[in-house]
């Protein structure tokens, strides 16, 4: 757990250090410091292209020109277009410009995080278990003497003997290793243990690395136990996103636990629906029963109100005659008594005042007594009122009474059902875990796996298929989740996991080796067995499929000279094709060699793309339409199986050049179609009838990286058995043969394919598919043959590039790195006649400060000022090499020949007329500006002095020579081995062994005639 640890803690520092070229990243400017609390800092930043899959996610964030480490982050976009950003990293407080990309290391953090608690009690991980799959324990190894108690139908399959024997040893066995060699029936097998599992009463994990996998898998395990009891109840379930139609359409409500617990909750939503209706009808019944005694105790209190009223109303009306007597009486005695006068006026004052209060008194109660009187008049109306409305409401409501049972019992009914709906309120939202306890088999990736704490209540069985595309430490983790049996299947010569620790170069040589050991090696090499040459062991545990039934016997050849030396494939199909006959695919086999018409590619990196082998391929696809064996431009309902996807992959090596032949072949068919052209990476688990393999390189120093490996556990022979094996009925494989041939390794698996394909396969020359044509042609062909590729030796390529140049009718773009007089002045002349006529013409070159010396600085500008006196607009590049023209936007010249100049390789230039081309190629030559200068420019006061030579700059020694130098009359250049032959024949140059460049005459000939071969 501790190399598995650091070996994850290492992928998390590799994915912070990957500069991760052709990721997808979001710029953000004008950052600015809002708060910084503890060691978290909160920026804010303006951002101007937003890209929707970074909502939600990890990223990692660094200064634009940084090459340092990124830094985790988090990343939130308000709807003013703002982002926050909140990080540990300091930024300082006014950030200029930053980029943010997503955070690949986030699954290798929750895996690092699983394996800190394996084997604690709170971990679902079986350490000795886990062992198995390196090698350790003694896990039982055996055979089920009843194989068919287990499987349906177990005589009759359609299984050969090695594949019987997998699920025999399955079935009975505590860990078996199965390699599946492409087409081998791996699925059907694994499918047939998974069978044979669940019939043992286990229960079963089954995962892959992809969705794909998963799907393809589970489509197969669900046909063979669809008439299974509680299939429909999901018996088998898939955890995650359904990706395949298939699956989806056939079985998607009995194995996606969304959809079985939809079905269960609507069945739940119907006994809610029907027990809610009988509680409202209970509750109207309780209503009516309620308005009934309502309106009886508002008639019997309306009643005691009058009595009460009536009452009060008679009391007022006697205390008011009494007061008003009492009153009369007083005024009486008030008037008797007189005015207060006299020796008695004392006395006559006082009883005046005791009079007069009591007469006071008499009044007010008088007063009360008739306000007391009108209140219970009107207590007394409206009490009759009640009454009277009570009594006329009374039958009505008596009446609807009838038929309703007592209010006891319909009260008891009401208070039933509420406790109905709340028990199914609660099964409702139990509804998941019902769903997920009914599960016996259960799909998922890897990667659920690993990030979820409980798949399943408890895993018997854990099958880990594809597994030679799984890393290490989460195949380990996921085989220590089985309580009982580990399966694991796949081939460990076709795609690894995609690991970066193994190829960091900011660690060290011993951190390296700790990531290949424990991270990038598969399971089948951690097992014990595979040598260190890659070949395999005979051992108990592993059970090795010898069959195959996907290729053609020629196809299967190639594959097991490459993949399987040590244990070839044997083909259980016909050799005949399953598609209509086509002369241009009349072989199993075809190779295309290029070698002849090479057009050395431009860029830092030539090797990743090729013009003249999209070309091939776009011709090729053009043959196959016109044979009716692919679909023509924009064809309507074509039947499945008929479908361009259906029939042809276009497999290559290389991003950039996916990126050229999707376009082309968009172009072709009328529309871009998904799945058609894609990396290696893309196609494992796909097959089509025909595969055309773009081997690409054809110029550089190298082919690159695809084709660096060697050994049967390299990478590149793992990428060559995967495009290889995809094909069914032909391999269509377009290489550079001499090309190849001088810079593979001696024994590359590379080579042996080439060699192979040589000495076995049906050859042709891309000139025998893309024409070669005269200047003079062109003016007779139809649109339609204008509109495909062409080869022009240098003797045509003039007047044929002029003849485009007269049809144009909007633009002209001109590439070339160098100038001389006399073709400048030829161009400009014709050139102007089209400016004149109101076309756009540009014209892309070096600076003159590029120059070497005072006088050639001259002579560019005056060949600049010609250009531009002709209407032409002149746009420098530094240090280009291009030799290209584009007229219109859709025809394009590619090529060798520097059209204004003198100089150069002059063998061929091909004219492609593809927009989409046009667009790839305006963009390649953009994107590989220089940002600077390539070189200082000359400067006058240099004259006379000699500039110091770069040895002294780089710290190297004076004696070493370097591509560039000028000594003894020599101006050495950087020559690859194949290009050697064509540097002595432009340039005369020669070979100094002692100093192990090759080098021209100074004096004859220019840096700007060598440019090709310097730095």
């Amino acid at each position: 757990m501790e190399e598995f640890l650091t070996a994850a803690r290492a992928e998390i520092l590799a994915e912070y250090r990957n500069d991760a070229d052709g990721a997808l990243k979001v710029s953000l400017s004008k950052g600015r410091l809002l708060s910084h609390s503890g060691d978290t800092r909160e920026y804010l930043f303006e951002c101007r292209t937003w890209h929707g899959s970074l909502d939600g996610l990890p990223v990692l964030a660094r200064l634009s020109r940084s090459r340092k480490a990124w830094e985790p982050a988090e990343a939130s976009r308000a709807p003013d277009g703002t982002v926050r950003l909140l990080t540990k990293a300091d930024f300082g407080a006014a950030p200029t410009n930053i980029q943010i990309r997503k955070d690949d290391s986030a699954s290798w953090a929750v895996l690092a995080e699983r394996l800190e608690t394996a084997g604690t009690e709170d971990s679902p991980v079986d350490t000795g278990h886990a062992g198995w799959l390196v090698g350790r324990g003694t896990p039982r190894i055996g055979r089920t003497e009843n194989p068919g108690r287990w499987v349906a139908n177990w005589a009759s399959l359609q299984l050969n003997p090695r594949q019987r024997d997998a699920v025999v040893h399955a079935l009975a066995s505590e860990v078996l290793f199965l390699w599946g060699p492409p087409g081998t029936g791996k699925t059907d097998v694994v499918a047939h243990i998974v069978e044979g599992s669940f019939r043992q009463g286990l229960k079963v994990l089954f995962l892959a690395p992809t969705n794909v996998a998963v799907d393809q898998a589970l489509e197969r395990i669900c046909s063979l136990l669809e008439r299974e009891e509680g299939f429909s109840e999901g018996i088998v379930q898939r955890a995650g996103t359904i990706t395949l139609p298939s699956l989806r359409s056939r079985y998607g409500d009995q194995v996606d636990p969304g959809r079985i617990a939809a079905v269960l909750v609507e069945s739940i939503d119907r006994q809610i629906s029907a027990a809610a209706d009988q509680l409202k009808g209970a509750r109207a019944a309780l209503a009516l029963h309620d308005r009934v005694l309502e309106l009886e105790a508002g008639f019997a209190e309306a009643t005691a109100d009058m009595a009460t009223a009536g009452r009060d109303q008679a009391a007022a009306a006697r205390t008011v005659l009494a007061a008003e007597a009492l009153a009369a009486q007083l005024r009486l005695k008030i008037d008797k008594v007189g005015e207060p006068k006299g020796f008695l006026a004392d006395r006559k004052e006082a009883k005046l005042r005791d009079l007069r209060a009591a007469l006071t008194s008499e009044v007010d109660d008088a007063a009360q007594a008739k306000v007391a009187g009108t209140a219970a008049a009107r207590r007394l109306t409206a009490s009759k009122e009640k009454a009277d409305g009570a009594s006329r409401a009374l039958p009505a409501a008596r009446a609807g009474l009838v038929g309703i049972p007592p209010r006891r019992t319909v009260a008891e009914s009401a208070g039933a059902l509420q406790e109905l709906l709340d028990a199914l309120g609660q099964k409702r939202k139990r509804i998941q875990d019902e769903v997920r306890s009914h599960c016996r088999v259960l799909g998922a990736t890897v990667a659920k796996a690993v990030q979820s704490r409980k798949l399943l209540d408890d895993t018997d069985v854990v099958v880990i298929d594809e597994a030679g595309m799984v890393n290490l430490p989460s195949a380990w983790f996921a085989a220590g989740l089985a309580r009982k049996r580990v399966i694991v299947a796949g081939d460990f010569r076709q795609l690894p996991a995609v690991t970066k620790g193994d190829g960091d170069r900011a660690a060290s040589e011993q951190e390296r080796a700790h990531s290949r050991d424990w991270v990038a090696r598969d399971a089948f090499h951690a097992a014990g067995l595979v040598d260190s040459a890659g070949r395999v062991r005979q051992d108990l545990r592993l059970v090795a499929l010898d069959t195959q039934y996907r290729m053609r016997e020629p196809i299967c050849a190639v594959v097991n000279e490459v993949a399987y030396p040590d244990a070839p494939l044997r083909t259980g199909r016909g050799n005949n094709s399953r598609l209509p006959f086509a002369p241009l695919i009349d072989s199993p086999v075809l190779l295309i060699d290029t070698s002849g018409r090479r057009i050395p590619g431009g860029g830092g990196k030539p090797h990743m793309s090729n013009a003249v082998h999209a070309a091939v391929v776009h011709e090729l696809v053009r043959g196959l339409q016109y044979e009716g064996i692919l679909p023509g431009r924009k064809w309507q309902d074509v039947p499945e199986g008929e479908r361009a996807t259906d029939r042809l992959a276009v497999i290559s090596p290389y991003k950039e050049q996916v990126k050229a032949l999707k376009s082309s072949l968009a172009q072709r068919f009328g529309e871009d179609y998904d799945g058609l052209v894609d990396t290696v990476h893309r196609f494992q688990g796909s097959q089509r009838p025909v595969v055309v393999l773009d081997t690409v390189a054809g110029a550089g120093r190298d082919p690159g990286f695809f084709y660096s490996g060697t050994g049967l556990s390299s990478q590149t022979c793992r990428l060559l058995n995967v495009a290889l094996s995809r094909a069914q009925d032909h391999l269509v494989v377009v290489a550079d043969v001499d090309f190849l041939r001088k810079h593979l390794a001696p024994h590359s698996e590379a080579l042996t394919m080439l060699r192979h394909l040589e000495a076995h396969a049906q050859t042709i020359s891309a000139d025998q598919l893309i024409p070669v044509r005269d200047a003079d042609q062109l003016a007779t062909l139809s649109e339609e043959e204008l509109a495909r590729p062409a080869f022009f030796e240098h003797s045509e390529v003039l007047s044929a590039v002029a003849w485009d140049v007269e049809r144009a009718q909007r633009s002209i773009e001109l590439y070339s790195a160098f100038m001389d007089p006399v073709p400048v002045r030829r161009w400009a002349q014709m050139l102007g006649a089209r400016t004149a006529a109101g076309l756009q013409v540009t014209i892309f070159t070096r600076r003159p400060e590029e120059q070497q010396d005072p006088s050639k600085e001259a002579r560019h500008r005056d060949l600049v000022s010609l250009l531009e006196e002709a209407g032409c607009r002149v746009e420098f590049r530094e240090r280009m090499h291009e030799k290209v023209v584009i007229i219109d936007g859709s025809v394009l010249w590619h090529g060798s020949k520097n059209l204004l100049a003198n100089i150069g390789p002059t063998d061929l230039m091909m004219r492609y007329t593809d927009p989409a081309s046009c667009d790839r190629v305006r963009r390649l030559m953009e994107q590989t500006r220089m940002e600077r200068p390539a070189r200082t420019p000359w400067r006058p006061a240099e004259r006379t002095a000699p500039a110091p030579e770069v040895p002294a700059q780089r710290g190297e020694s004076a004696d070493k020579v370097y591509p560039g130098l000028v000594r003894d009359g020599r101006l050495y250049l950087d020559v690859p081995y194949a290009q050697k032959d064509e540097a002595k024949r432009l340039l005369r140059a020669q070979w100094d062994k002692a100093g192990g460049h090759w080098w021209v005459d100074a004096s004859r000939v220019t840096p700007e005639q060598a440019a090709r071969w310097l730095p």
